[in-house]
């Protein structure tokens, strides 16, 4: 059945967009045709699909509402410049971190992040190069933020996002696993002549302030990624996504 985007449902779609709302309701927001067209794919529940009412309705079965609404309603729930043509909200999941899981593969952490873009373009990165569990620190950006969604381009529904205490959570890590614990900063070994393990967990730390003290005095190995120029004339230092994808393509080189 498709029905009329309810104002109650444009003011409970609205309120999404803050934190506060999105854990209260435990639902998220995704815009746009191919994320929306992922997520109805994929093992999330879905509880509402909204179209704009000036396209032709595709024919859509699932356990979800459809409803339809005019540009400026779609305006007033879209969280982009441009308003999509299609729309869903989806249950946030529960997702359990088992850190025996991780004993055999290549984990990313970040200490702090804040850019919701970071963070979204991060998991992308994850997605690319097969890690499929990130680590945040609780005061990170949170994963379902409309923007840190977007800038996944759908990447968000196959890597497993997790937050956690990592003054608790590494050390907790290296007794299960067994694993090195590497962190990216300013100096340490040049990660080009570094041999880097197929299993392991790295850290990259806040945009401004790097990886917090707490947490680098539980690392085992400091890795860093040289400037192409050694006079200094150069940027102060790497975009944390940038830094992301520099370190993953390492990790995962020795083993292509």
């Amino acid at each position: 059945m498709i029905q009329q985007l309810s104002k109650s449902k444009i003011s409970l779609i609205s309120s999404l967009s803050i934190k506060k709302f999105r854990h209260q309701h435990k639902l998220f927001v995704c815009e746009g045709h191919k994320i929306v067209s992922e997520l109805l794919d994929s093992d999330l529940t879905v509880k509402y699909v909204i179209y704009n009412e000036s396209l032709e309705i595709p024919s859509v079965s699932g356990l979800f509402e459809v409803c339809f609404t005019d540009e400026a309603g779609m305006k007033k729930i879209s969280n982009l410049k441009t308003a999509p043509s299609v729309m869903a909200v989806a249950e946030i999941p529960e997702n359990k971190l088992d850190i025996q899981s991780l004993k055999n593969k290549l984990t990313m952490c970040i200490d702090d992040i804040q850019d919701p873009g970071n963070l979204g373009t991060i998991i992308r990165i994850c997605d690319w190069f097969g890690i499929e569990n990130l680590i945040c620190s609780e005061n990170s950006v949170d994963l379902f933020n409309p923007k840190v969604i977007q800038a996944t381009m759908g990447a968000f529904l196959r890597v497993k996002v997790f937050y956690s205490n990592l003054s608790e959570f590494i050390p907790e890590y290296q007794k299960i696993t067994s694993n090195p614990c590497y962190g990216t900063f300013l100096e340490g070994e040049n990660i080009y002549k570094t041999h880097l393990p197929e299993s392991a967990l790295f850290v990259l730390g806040n945009e401004g302030q790097g990886i917090s003290e707490e947490v680098k005095a539980l690392l085992n190995e400091k890795i860093y990624i040289p400037p192409y120029f050694k006079d200094g004339s150069h940027a102060e230092s790497l975009n944390i996504s940038t830094a992301a994808a520099v370190v993953c393509s390492e990790f995962r080189r020795n083993i292509l």
